[in-house]
């Protein structure tokens, strides 16, 4: 992936090791220290690093890191095993898919940037991302901040009642600590208005291009956040959606 993007900012593939280390840093401090769990000046980094694509989102005049997430590539279901998502859900169902996938970990805004035109050029750097490697689904854990599932049983009845993954591609419970809302939920019917407050915007973003879930959250009391696992096949991204992500990966330039 050349550099490209639009207005202000500017996406591109890590070249170096330095660039590496600005993302792990970044991380740091969108995971752990605006959240009072870490101090400042530390990364945030693990062993899925070295062999994930690194996607650095600047602001082209300064050259601020803004945005950061990683992509590790797999042939088919058969490597769903080595995934980040594969550690917290078994994922057995999904060795039978039969195209290219990519998980999407590590996503995060700089907390001190607000700019909407971020997020959109991170989405057209996955966009041309798909497109060039030809990939059928993108995957990986959405996280809402806190441990609490109190706070946000609207929208976790709203993932019950219409968008649980297919039965076919189904993750089952591997995590020692997890919120059933599946059954916990059962006859729930959601306050719309909340139940969207309460979404992560990752996680929105991937419901309004026919994304699902997991049956259930895990509690990570590491990183103070509870996720579910998401899943996007891409064909079944909605023709109207489908056109407005390319238009914008076009734009982009």
């Amino acid at each position: 992936m050349r550099g490209f993007g639009a207005g202000r900012y500017e996406a591109r593939f890590a070249a170096t090791e330095d660039d590496i280390r600005r993302a792990q840093a970044l991380r740091w401090r969108a995971f752990r220290a605006a959240r009072g769990l870490g101090e400042a000046g530390g990364i945030d980094a693990d062993d899925f690093d070295p062999i994930c694509r690194h996607v650095l989102v600047e602001e082209r005049r300064s050259g601020t890191l803004v945005a950061v997430f990683r992509l590790l590539p797999l042939s088919d279901g058969t490597e769903i095993g080595r995934s980040y998502s594969a550690q917290y859900y078994e994922l057995s169902a999904l060795a039978g898919y039969p195209g290219r996938m990519v998980e999407m970990g590590r996503f995060c805004l700089d907390p001190d940037w607000h700019d909407p035109d971020i997020l959109r050029v991170a989405w057209a750097a996955m966009t041309r991302y798909v497109d060039a490697e030809g990939v059928e689904m993108l995957f990986g854990c959405s996280s809402f901040m806190g441990t609490d599932a109190k706070a946000y049983l609207d929208a976790f009845a709203m993932l019950r009642a219409w968008h649980l993954a297919p039965k076919r591609w189904l993750p089952k419970v591997k995590a020692p600590r997890v919120f059933r809302f599946a059954t916990r939920l059962r006859g729930r019917s959601p306050d719309r208005r909340r139940a969207l407050q309460g979404l992560p915007p990752l996680l929105r973003t991937y419901l309004t291009m026919g994304g699902w879930v997991s049956d259930h959250a895990v509690v990570d009391h590491d990183l103070g956040t509870m996720h579910v696992f998401t899943g996007l096949e891409v064909r079944m991204i909605p023709p109207s959606r489908s056109r407005t992500l390319r238009g914008v990966a076009k734009s982009c330039l």
